[in-house]
């Protein structure tokens, strides 16, 4: 059994790294930003030890970059680097999908979608009102919880990395933008819709699109 030490450390370096995740999606914390381990540990009213393996599970998940002599930085995505990301989690989703259609009945994913069903009707919501804040963090649900058809961790672990580095790039653009929902997919409930009567070649055709448009808003950025 660990000692009581041990496992308030882990507590507090999650609640640390889940508050700067935070942050870094929201764009309160911008690509380039910099700072130390004692920055945070004084903001947070911390040691530094929590504070610096927070820091490191940032890194691991490519949110953040570490410099021996600097300290931490926001990661910075260039416009090539969202494509990249954007290529790897289609691949990622239509292997998700064609795992699933092999599973046969739709019926055997019922339960599952019921939830993922609600996590995208408050993604599109959130999405058609234009609220950045609500949509980062519904999206990055309803994803993890899609990913569970595919009954597989690893997969469900990777594609939620890749939608966090996503948004990391996009919130700061998307931010100057003005009226966001003209901007934001909606077509979460489209998705499920598809997955809920077994079509999921329909789910691919729709998700297909949607990298199509989100490839095209990226040319159009400033490089």
């Amino acid at each position: 059994m660990p000692a009581s030490g041990a496992v308030t450390r882990n507590t507090l370096r999650q609640q640390i790294a889940d508050a700067l995740r935070d942050e870094v999606l929201a764009g309160r914390m911008r690509p380039g930003e910099e700072f130390t381990v004692k920055q945070i540990a004084e903001q947070y009213g911390v040691s530094a030890t929590p504070v610096r393996e927070a820091l490191v599970d940032l890194c691991a998940q490519g949110l953040l970059d570490s410099d021996q002599h600097r300290g931490f930085r926001v990661r910075v995505f260039s416009v090539e680097d969202y494509k990249g990301i954007v290529e790897a989690r289609a691949l990622v989703v239509d292997g998700i999908f064609r795992r699933a259609a092999d599973f046969g009945s739709p019926d055997a994913h019922g339960p599952a979608l019921v939830s993922v069903r609600r996590r995208g009707e408050e993604a599109a919501r959130a999405a058609r009102g234009g609220d950045l804040n609500i949509l980062v963090g519904y999206d990055l649900r309803f994803w993890r919880e899609l990913c569970a058809l595919a009954g597989n961790s690893y997969i469900s672990d990777f594609l939620h990395r890749l939608r966090m580095q996503s948004w990391v790039f996009a919130v700061p653009y998307l931010r100057g933008h003005g009226d966001l929902s003209a901007w934001l997919w909606t077509g979460h409930g489209d998705v499920v819709a598809a997955l809920g009567r077994g079509d999921f070649e329909a789910a691919r055709v729709l998700i297909a699109a949607y990298n199509d448009e989100s490839l095209m808003w990226a040319e159009r950025l400033p490089r």
